[in-house]
């Protein structure tokens, strides 16, 4: 998902931004977080509901047709919007986002950035003063989580602030130009005063997952 020009660039940025924050910086980039397996069926159930009313419509205006010549066009009709549309979404992300609430979009990336976080337990510094910034794709979402030794500095609004950056140039699929955004807001935020103890303590490769 990324380039090994992108990660270069991406880890000399992650190293520059914890040698003046303290901070330790752990980026990871998801293809997906959930398989959202409803979309296809909400594809579907829209599909035949505007394909039915078609039919309907179009019987309605043209009355006088024959049940046992028409009902078996209208039930293929039906029933083959319904399954194109659901193919799509499997098919062609964009499309099969139109189907995902914001709600559950953002539900889903906090639970599997919450979940990376303690198994690569990036709790594990002496400050605690790890972040997780965490972009998955296909939701275009992005969670930021900081350890509890930067909840003092790091409020919600702040952290909101971060991610309305970011999630401008994932709309525009640059999940690089993303990360930079966030190191260098991030960088901002934190300033130099951060406590630590002036080690690597948190693994520097970029985490790249599929995800769900």
């Amino acid at each position: 998902m990324l380039t090994d020009e992108d990660g270069n660039v991406l880890n000399t940025l992650i190293a520059a931004t914890e040698k003046r924050t303290n901070a330790q910086i752990v980026l990871a980039l998801i293809q997906r977080s959930d398989n959202y397996t409803e979309l296809p069926w909400k594809a579907f159930a829209l599909g035949s509901s505007a394909a039915g009313l078609l039919v309907f419509l179009h019987d309605l205006i043209f009355y006088g047709w024959q049940p046992q010549m028409t009902v078996l066009p209208a039930v293929c009709t039906i029933l083959g919007t319904g399954a194109v549309l659901a193919f799509l979404t499997l098919l062609i992300p964009g499309f099969a986002r139109l189907f995902l609430s914001t709600h559950r979009a953002e539900t889903e990336v906090r639970q599997y950035a919450e979940a990376l976080f303690l198994s690569r337990e990036l709790f594990a510094t002496s400050k605690r003063t790890g972040i997780l910034l965490l972009v998955s794709l296909f939701e275009r979402n992005v969670v930021i989580l900081p350890d509890k030794g930067l909840n003092d500095i790091l409020s919600e609004n702040i952290l909101h602030g971060i991610i309305r950056e970011m999630t401008q140039f994932l709309k525009q699929r640059a999940a690089r130009r993303a990360f930079e955004a966030g190191l260098e807001k991030l960088a901002a935020a934190l300033g130099s005063g951060l406590p630590g103890t002036g080690k690597n303590e948190l693994p520097d490769e970029i985490i790249e997952e599929k995800g769900a």
